[in-house]
């Protein structure tokens, strides 16, 4: 039976990691002065180590006079083993330590559509020029993702769906919902004056891919906060959908303000219940630690909160 102090095949743990690399310095150098000086710890510490070792494999690595240090035939063969596992571990160590502050690899993003526009695609074309060794993916959903589990380095989605755990940076302008319709649709509906009167009218409604439920339409005015769940002939999980089925005249849609302005200015739309939608906190990019920030996506942020600090023009 294997004594308990041999250490069994396969086991490697951390200090013997370290054990390995004190004795691969001691026959290396052929000396327990040069090698402790090398390491910098003390001879006996080196002596213990060594010992503690040998106690673990089970047979002597290295022959001890009074003048020299030697491996024996065991200590030979694992040193012929080892150096170059330790060179090679070196070396990564090597280059993780020149990459620390190098920006490259890839940064993953999940966005929704209207996050990727307003967020990332402005600052996009700098991110790409000023960090050519970076890739940038960005992935298009409106559920929450985990960002750990699915390898996202970062998010970005409106403030208030953020979870509590995250550390968030506001990155976008404030933004405004707005209440919408065609000119043709009015032609044979009459225009609501209160959110109430919604519900008599062919809304477009959206569905939330994370709860599964139809979005409830949020207003607010003189202090007074209203939902209204509201029924009608189409619903979609794309924004960009439910406006142009409002310009096709299929009914009223609930979208985000800024998307809807040309097609108002324009003349294809018509604003509703306008005193009813202030302004709300814009999006923002969220992640899972200050701690653990990459380089690339610490560049990117970099962007975001000079893009973000930019005086109004």
């Amino acid at each position: 039976m294997q004594s308990d102090k041999t250490m069994s095949p396969g086991v490697i743990s951390r200090g013997v990691l370290d054990d390995l690399a004190a004795f691969a310095a001691v026959a290396r150098t052929r000396s327990f002065s040069r090698a402790a000086a090398e390491l910098n710890v003390s001879n006996s510490m080196l002596s213990y180590t060594i010992k503690r070792l040998e106690s673990r494999l089970g047979y002597p690595l290295l022959r001890r006079t009074s003048r020299s240090v030697a491996p024996t035939s065991e200590g030979e063969m694992l040193l012929l083993a080892l150096e170059p596992a330790l060179d090679a571990i070196d070396s990564a160590l090597g280059e993780l330590s020149q990459n620390r502050d190098r920006v490259s690899g890839t940064l993953r993003i999940t966005a929704t559509r209207q996050g990727y526009k307003a967020v990332i695609r402005p600052v996009l074309t700098d991110f790409c020029a000023t960090y050519p060794e970076a890739t940038v993916e960005v992935i298009i959903d409106y559920a929450f993702r985990d960002l750990v589990s699915e390898r996202f380095d970062a998010g970005i989605r409106l403030g208030e769906k953020l979870q509590q755990d995250m550390v968030a940076l506001p990155v976008g302008p404030t933004l405004r919902m707005t209440v919408v319709a065609s000119p043709e649709y009015l032609s044979r509906h009459r225009a609501p004056g209160t959110p109430e009167d919604l519900q008599h009218h062919r809304c477009i409604n959206y569905r939330m891919e994370t709860a599964g439920n139809i979005y409830a339409w949020e207003f607010e005015k003189d202090g007074r906060e209203l939902k209204v769940e509201l029924s009608g002939p189409l619903t979609f999980n794309e924004p960009d959908l439910m406006l142009q089925a409002a310009i096709d005249g299929l009914g009223i849609a609930y979208v985000l303000e800024h998307e809807a302005t040309p097609h108002i200015t324009a003349g294809r739309l018509v604003r509703l219940l306008e005193d009813w939608t202030p302004p709300f906190p814009g999006f923002f990019l969220y992640y899972p630690s200050r701690k653990q920030v990459s380089p690339v996506l610490a560049a990117l942020l970099t962007l975001l909160r000079a893009r973000r600090d930019e005086p109004a023009a």
